[in-house]
């Protein structure tokens, strides 16, 4: 099996997406989760057949969505899903917000888990509930769900725990006996579980992603959000997918807002079901070419920059580089922009457990992971 090529940086730079518009031309941009591959040939043709036919009114996601999610989950991980307790939203962050507004509210509070999605600070207030954060417990085999902690925040009933697996942006594909554990713990206290799992379909080689509501028991204190969105690089066309695996569960669909059918994106719809539908070889090329650019950054750091720690992620195209003995805060993102013209992610956006810490997008040509680390080696190493 081929990888997947990448254009030339002058061609990407072309793009008017986040990633390649928000720093000046000469910065190579790496913090943005988008990847750098061709969209899939499915995707495409079902996009330019839409135009063709001018076909560019509302989304009609029912029931060819859930039909397209489910298909997809049960060749993939055994997933068994009710496409009739699949709902549309227009991406993963506004099914979390429209969640949280039903299961909390004014005077309630969600529990989550840093270092973590950055958005994820921003929703809990958006729906005027309160945070509390039960940071992963870092240990020498990487970063953990802390159990004890999260079962000492569960005794006081919150309203949610918003779960991100696998977690983004560490890189960890929770291990099913952690996802169990959380799962009983969320019985007992009387705890809603709303798993983010939008990079399930980006578990790299090596490592098995368990879906939450395959576990026993959980389909009646948990509800998933999954999109095709980052795996076949559709953020911007806006779609994503609540599912729900009880009646119980379902209901909270039933009380989601009746508008939220008309803000998902009609192209969105199209090209998540031609992913969920035809995309799986390309998503396999996208795996290996993924896995060989995870191989070659752990080469060039040991060669490079050993003073960074990291443990390889597990899923997505995301590396977590723990950057401290170069300075705390945002000073090493900083420092690699100023001296080398290379933005990445800075880690305390992800919460304080990510002072010193930047996350690098890998999603892209050798050549420019290349670039990147000796870009940031250079600038780190110039500031000593």
């Amino acid at each position: 099996m081929d990888e997947l090529p990448v254009a030339p940086l002058e061609v990407l730079r072309e793009r008017r997406s986040a990633k390649w518009r928000t720093f000046p031309p000469d910065v190579l941009p790496l913090p943005v989760a988008e990847h750098d591959f061709p969209l899939a040939e499915p995707i495409a043709e079902a996009l330019h057949a839409a135009v063709g036919r001018s076909d560019t009114g509302y989304a009609m996601a029912a029931p060819v969505l859930g039909q397209a999610v489910a298909g997809f989950a049960g060749r993939r991980w055994g997933w068994e899903i009710e496409p009739a307790r699949v709902a549309a939203v227009g991406d993963v962050g506004v099914g979390v917000v429209e969640l949280l507004r039903v299961l909390a509210g004014p005077g309630r509070t969600v529990v989550f888990s840093p270092p973590v999605y950055s958005p994820f600070f921003n929703w809990v207030p958006e729906a005027g509930a309160t945070t509390v954060e039960v940071p992963l417990r870092r240990t020498d085999d990487g970063w953990r769900l802390d159990l004890p902690a999260l079962e000492r925040a569960f005794a006081d009933r919150p309203a949610a725990y918003v779960l991100c697996s696998p977690h983004n942006p560490v890189g960890r594909v929770h291990a099913a006996e952690e996802l169990g554990a959380l799962v009983e713990l969320a019985r007992r206290y009387g705890v809603t579980v709303v798993a983010d799992e939008i990079h399930a379909p980006l578990v790299l080689p090596g490592a098995t992603f368990t879906p939450i509501l395959t576990l026993p028991g959980a389909a009646d204190v948990a509800v998933s959000l999954v999109s095709a969105s980052k795996a076949w690089n559709l953020a911007g066309l806006k779609c994503a997918a609540v599912v729900a695996g009880s009646a119980r569960t379902a209901e909270l669909l039933g009380r989601l807002p009746a508008d939220l059918r008309w803000r998902v994106g009609h192209f969105g719809v199209l090209a998540s079901i031609a992913a969920f539908t035809d995309g799986e070889p390309w998503l396999d090329r996208l795996l290996l070419t993924l896995d060989r650019r995870r191989s070659q950054l752990a080469g060039l750091l040991a060669a490079r920059l050993p003073e960074v720690r990291w443990h390889p992620p597990e899923a997505t195209y995301l590396a977590w580089l723990d950057c401290r003995r170069f300075g705390e805060g945002d000073g090493p993102r900083d420092a690699v922009l100023e001296r080398a013209r290379i933005a990445l992610e800075p880690g305390p956006r992800y919460g304080a457990p990510g002072s010193g810490h930047v996350r690098l997008n890998f999603g892209t040509s050798a050549e420019v992971v290349d670039t990147a680390v000796a870009g940031m080696a250079r600038a780190l190493r110039s500031g000593r």
